[in-house]
């Protein structure tokens, strides 16, 4: 729980209500082991309680994103996910044929962070990102062709 406070309390030091409802979607995600879509939030918070509408779920995940508390990745086709970011730097490859989303440890990119720093003065945040391809098990099945 005390990760979930400290999102409350900078929550309300920037002005925000926290209401029932915000508080539920804050605990659901802080949670939350993996990613999840506001469909997913609000399918949990239906279990809890029906005092709540999918545009609360959006509007406080989209909150939680500005305010720098929580990551939003586009897995593809519309399909986004949100996770705190007590969940840590992390990068998924996701593959454009059969959606498999694979969690890569983010140092990968540090090469690519490094060169765009030095050839371009650019700050890049390379946290959080979806990256997108083909698996081996679909190379595997169109090699097979």
């Amino acid at each position: 729980m005390p990760h979930c406070q400290t999102i409350i309390e900078h929550l309300r030091k920037k002005g925000y209500r926290i209401t029932p409802q915000r508080e539920m979607i804050i605990e659901s995600i802080a949670h939350s082991n993996s990613h999840m879509s506001a469909e997913e939030v609000f399918s949990e918070l239906q279990k809890r309680t029906k005092a709540t509408n999918i545009a609360t779920v959006y509007r406080t995940l989209e909150m939680l994103w500005e305010e720098g508390l929580a990551c939003r990745n586009d897995l593809g086709e519309g399909h986004i996910v949100y996770a705190t970011l007590e969940h840590g730097p992390h990068i998924h490859l996701i593959c454009r044929y059969c959606s498999t989303v694979i969690d890569a440890d983010p140092r990968v990119l540090q090469p690519l962070q490094e060169r765009l720093n030095s050839e371009y003065r650019f700050e890049a945040d390379l946290q959080h990102l979806s990256i997108f391809g083909v698996c081996k098990g679909c190379q595997h099945k169109n090699l097979g062709q």
